[in-house]
């Protein structure tokens, strides 16, 4: 009972796999894992290619990202159709997640990469004679490996950014969604991308360790923390820069004021849009217990109203990966075991054929809990009674985790603060499952969730080597600190310093 199933194949040195969709178990295709070598020539066109992608400028590789947007409006059912059988996901989920929000993706970054990587001409404040110009120069070539919970847009996001940036690009889409992944190089192949701009590797562990391993200038890795950890090391090891996106175990936070109506529609969104499988999905609630009676109720109902599927309308659909199932049932069991309440859900759904876990919901959780403490990647929400909000802060910050997180109230500044006194990269106040869709919002994580970020000026900055030029603006025969020294020399600067920084006027000038 596997969606991805090795196979043999007619060469012995090549290994291939074979996939069945996760919703009804039928068959979907075939690939061939590529070998480190295949990876290394991916690279090395990519390395030769770039300069000349760099030069075309931001309004000739604007073009080509533009008529990417028109490609996908143009055959959007096609690609919505590969992914709903990569995934088994809605097909409004896939529209909307996926191609809308790359349509956006590649608009955006083709309108405004020219002005937020714009030359920037700085003063100086204290050696006026000097002008200081920051330049934004691209990496090179950019390796670039995704998963399989959102296997299009997560893959075009942060390429559609490296490419804006003057960068060419290598991805590794996940092993577990190949043939969403592979829509990328169709999509920039009808699109007239030259050819090594973009290119495409299919495989598993070992093709991602090759790339990673490979003469990339960068890595952006989306996945697990796990294997965040191992291309980390890799990359500290090379002296590589690398961005990594990894898990999430996000916090809820229910205030006594809450609109307690849009919480529980949102906490039941945040939980099982996607089936769960979000690194930003509500994984965790704490609410005042004033109202957690009334709020409790809402969800519980709103949650049994949910419908699970493969055809026609729904709105859950498999576990993408069938592993994820067993930490998922691990997970409720182990609440289970030490007290936590099945209120509705809480097993495979028996009436499907494929990976389908009911949308469950968990009360009387304690924070010593597997489910409250690491990531569930699933459809359960546990809810957890709390005396006020600090102590929801507390708890809130009592993880390993740092990604995102929501706050819920009628106050929107004391949401705000509340939000600010969150330990996570990101925070949305009485909304949910935002923070990445919002183009310009810079999307991350701290503590285990992740470095650097991507999105925004400063995701896109982060594909550039940010490069200082120091201009002399006035010339002359040599400079005051210059050779030779003297004891005048040591006395005019001792002066300088007690003027600039011993004085009212010195320090407003300085």
């Amino acid at each position: 009972m596997a969606v991805v199933e090795p196979i043999e194949s007619a060469d012995p040195q090549r290994r291939r796999l074979r996939y069945r969709s996760p919703a009804n178990l039928e068959p979907i295709g075939e690939i061939e894992i590529q070998p480190a070598a295949e990876v290394r020539a991916a690279v090395e066109r990519a390395r030769k290619s770039q300069p000349q992608w760099a030069a075309l400028g931001f309004e000739g590789r604007a073009r080509f990202l533009q008529r990417a947007v028109q490609v996908l409006l143009e055959r959007q059912d096609e690609y919505v159709d590969v992914i709903v059988r990569d995934t088994g996901k809605p097909r409004i989920e896939a529209l909307a997640a996926e191609i809308l929000s790359s349509c956006d993706a590649l608009q955006y970054y083709a309108k405004r990469a020219e002005r937020i990587l714009a030359d920037r001409t700085l003063s100086v404040h204290l050696v006026k004679s000097k002008k200081l110009k920051v330049v934004y120069k691209p990496v090179g070539v950019v390796g670039i490996i995704t998963p399989w919970n959102y296997p299009f847009i997560l893959s075009l996001n942060p390429t559609a950014q490296a490419l804006m940036a003057g960068n060419t690009v290598v991805l590794k889409p996940s092993e577990v969604t190949p043939f969403s992944g592979a829509l990328l190089r169709d999509l920039f192949e009808a699109a007239g991308l030259p050819e090594g701009v973009f290119d495409l590797v299919q495989g598993d562990a070992e093709t991602g360790a090759a790339l990673v391993e490979s003469d990339v200038d960068k890595i952006s890795f989306t996945g697990s923390v796990r294997t965040g950890r191992r291309v980390a090391e890799t990359c500290g090891r090379l002296l590589k820069p690398c961005t990594l996106e990894l898990g999430g175990k996000d916090p809820m936070i229910v205030c006594a004021d809450a609109d307690l109506e849009r919480a529980a529609n949102g906490a039941v969104y945040g939980a099982f849009v996607n089936s769960g499988q979000v690194c930003m999905s509500t994984e965790r609630v704490y609410v005042v217990d004033s109202v957690a009676d009334e709020f409790i109720g809402k969800v519980i109902e709103k949650t049994a109203a949910l419908r699970q599927g493969a055809e026609g309308e729904f709105e859950l659909g498999p576990i993408i990966w069938p592993p994820q199932l067993e930490v998922i049932e691990r997970h409720v069991k182990d609440a289970v075991d030490h007290g936590a309440v099945v209120r509705t859900g809480g097993r495979r759904n028996p009436d499907e054929p494929g990976f389908f876990f009911e949308p469950t919901v968990l009360t009387e959780v304690t924070q010593d809990m597997e489910v409250m403490r690491d990531e569930t990647f699933g459809p359960v929400l546990p809810i957890m009674r709390v005396p006020d909000e600090a102590e929801a802060v507390r708890l809130a910050n009592d993880s390993s985790y740092g990604l995102n997180a929501s706050v819920w109230t009628r106050d929107k500044h004391k949401g705000t603060e509340l939000a600010k006194a969150i330990e996570s990269g990101c925070a949305v106040v009485n909304d949910c499952m935002i923070s990445y869709g919002l183009t310009e919002s810079p999307f991350g994580g701290v503590k285990e969730s992740g470095i650097g970020r991507v999105n925004g000026e400063l995701g896109l900055k982060s594909y550039c080597h940010t490069q200082s030029i120091v201009i002399d603006r006035f010339g002359g025969k040599s400079e005051s600190m210059w050779f030779p020294y003297s004891l005048k020399k040591l006395n005019l600067i001792k002066r300088m310093m007690r003027f600039i920084w011993g004085t009212p006027l010195g320090r407003l000038l300085s």
